[in-house]
């Protein structure tokens, strides 16, 4: 979850560096650090307590020089933030690297190398490595295999990059688990755990691939397998826009990509539906087949993806007449399991390598699925490279900690695909795919409209500024998005907010119900709106303080104890993505009011690339 920038130039790096670290500092934000080797072997390290602007103003004072380099921006998994535990870690005064994952086996490895004599000074698993390299470069031909011949012992995830300072034309890095790319420059060459620190510098990349050990000069990239055998990566052009990372006209991140999903929603279906069909074809070479064979779905995923696929459930069954499973990634990849005939295993995930959901697609690959598509974010990703099909949401850089359009746009990817799939086993007619992709059609002009809500809803806000607690509602396919709405609360404004499915008030949550705790209920016409008004009569009756978002045809009236927020009508298709858009700006203006840090919120980074 952290993230690393390094360069083999004939420039001064460290500012491109830091510029790079910047633009990561969405994966990792308790300490940083940087390390440059001149053309005399001179090696520099400066690391810093705090965010990369700590680290910036350091570099900027000192008189840092040298075309090789490395960098970090650290997100604590093993020993506290401090700078003696931030990256880049050395082993004596040559070897220097920095490290993303976890070695598992790090004790082990600590207590061996201890008994060589290293000196540990940090309290993190990374050290283990550096000393492990410096130990087999004593017998190592070459910095390439002293690294190759420490993979070899490392167990766990790692994405890590090595310099040294007696060879400082070169690096090496080593990735199993943990996500690296090369950037080709001219002259220069570059490397980061995503693209985007990079973009300022080159828009040519090489992905690596599990196991792949690669070495880098200024000149050459020479990239070898997990066998050690050399292997060739195929060269990709990038089409990211490089002021992705800017905030522009916007407070934050999360705010600016709350307002993108209008034109985010756009480029997911553009070339996906015409004017009254979704076209199959579109999903990916593979996807006829998939659907006309699948029997079953089963859908792994963590966090806010997850949530996505909760909602798809209702989807894919009451639409494509298919049964679906949805499981958190964590639990599914440690439990037995049966894998039912004809299954189609679909994994969700915004940066494609989220840990747990990776390791539960190798999983499923062993179990006999019938095939494996991933619904993702990011090109050139673990999970994209290693599915059967991957359907990208398209929903362009997303760096808030807190996920926002790239949950709206997994959501029409689903529903994409589950027309898709329902219009194969004939439950979905011409007459009702023209009517889903007449909704979808509207839904960003829809989505503009929940977004002209934000003044009402930031001085709803101001009710929220002295509440600890909060309680969300919904029923069918809205209980899932209640879930994901509490997630926002609770991550951005440290509220802890729960959910629950409105039907289960009488078995518990009725309990928490007083004055102090705030219950926000999805309430939108459809066929159960009945049955949540009686759910909310419940909460009235024991004096909670109501929250309804309704539209005009619900017959709801403000009462004392109850505000009622009147949304748009709109189709019932498109209202779960519909209705996320006012429990974001929600969760945005309480945290605001709140004074947490919303881009990055504490102990929290965006890709989980550990478990």
């Amino acid at each position: 979850m952290c993230g690393i920038v390094g360069a083999v130039a004939q420039r001064d790096v460290a500012e491109i560096l830091v510029e790079g670290l910047r633009r990561l500092e969405y994966r990792g934000y308790d300490s940083a650090g940087v390390a440059v080797i001149d053309g005399d072997s001179n090696l520099t390290r400066v690391r810093r307590l705090g965010k990369v602007q700590e680290l910036a103003d350091a570099v900027e004072s000192s008189s840092i020089t040298g075309g090789t380099g490395i960098a970090h921006t650290r997100w604590a998994t093993h020993g506290e933030p401090s700078e003696v535990n931030a990256h880049p870690h050395m082993s004596g005064d040559n070897i220097a690297l920095v490290h993303n994952g976890i070695i598992e086996n790090h004790e082990e490895l600590r207590e061996l190398l201890t008994g060589r004599g290293y000196a540990f000074v940090s309290q993190t698993d990374t050290e283990v490595i550096a000393h492990l390299v410096e130990w087999e470069l004593r017998t190592a031909a070459t910095l390439l295999e002293a690294v190759q011949k420490t993979a070899a012992q490392l167990e766990g995830a790692y994405g890590t990059v090595v310099m040294d300072r007696r060879d400082p034309e070169r690096v090496v890095v080593a990735r199993s688990g943990s996500p690296l790319v090369i950037g080709l420059g001219v002259g220069e060459n570059f490397l980061a755990s995503d693209q985007l620190a990079l973009l300022n510098v080159t828009r040519r990349f090489m992905f690596l691939e599990e196991g792949d050990v690669a070495e880098i000069t200024r000149r050459e990239v020479n990239i070898f397998d997990i066998d050690g055998q050399p292997v060739a990566r195929e060269i990709h052009e990038s089409n990211l826009q490089q002021d992705a990372a800017d905030k522009g006209q916007y407070r934050h991140y999360m705010q600016k990509e709350i307002y993108e999903q209008p034109s985010a929603l756009i480029n997911t279906m553009e070339g996906r539906i015409g004017s009254d069909s979704v076209i199959v074809e579109s999903i990916g070479n593979g996807a006829t087949d998939i659907l006309e064979n699948v029997e079953h779905v089963q859908i792994v995923a963590c966090g806010t993806s997850y949530n996505a696929g909760m909602v798809a459930r209702y989807w894919f069954e009451a639409m494509a007449g298919v049964s679906c499973d949805v499981e958190i990634a964590s639990e599914f990849r440690y439990r037995k399991f049966v894998t039912r005939p004809n299954s189609l295993l679909i994994t969700l995930s915004q940066s494609g390598e989220t840990a747990d959901t990776l390791a539960a697609l190798r999983l499923a690959k062993e179990k006999g699925y019938m095939s494996a598509m991933t619904i993702c974010n990011v090109a050139g990703s673990s999970l994209v490279r290693e599915s059967d099909l991957a359907f990208m949401t398209r929903a362009g850089t997303e760096i808030g900690v807190a996920s926002t359009k790239a949950f709206t746009t997994q959501l029409v990817t689903l529903l994409m695909f589950v027309t898709a799939l329902g219009k194969e086993k004939g439950l979905i007619d011409a007459a009702k795919e023209k009517e889903i992709v007449d909704s979808l059609h509207q839904l960003p002009t829809q989505v503009e409209k929940a977004l002209a809500f934000d003044k009402p809803i930031e001085q709803l806000a101001e009710d929220f500024a002295d509440k600890q607690h909060a309680l969300f509602l919904g029923r069918g396919e809205f209980y899932p998005i209640a879930v994901e709405a509490s997630l926002k609360l609770k991550e951005i404004s440290y509220i802890h907010a729960e959910a629950y499915a409105a039907g289960e008030l009488k078995h518990g949550p009725l309990a928490l119900i007083d004055a102090d705790m705030p219950v926000i209920v999805v309430a939108p016409t459809n066929d159960l709106l009945e049955k949540l008004k009686s759910n909310i009569e419940e909460v009235r009756a024991r004096g909670g303080l109501l929250y309804v978002f309704a539209d005009s045809e619900a017959g709801f009236e403000a009462c004392e104890g109850m505000k009622i927020i009147t949304m748009p009508r709109v189709d019932d298709i498109i209202a779960p993505i519909f209705y996320t858009v006012p429990m974001q700006l929600l969760s945005y203006h309480v945290a605001l009011i709140k004074g947490t840090d919303v881009d990055q919120p504490r102990n929290l980074a965006k890709a989980v690339t550990v478990e």
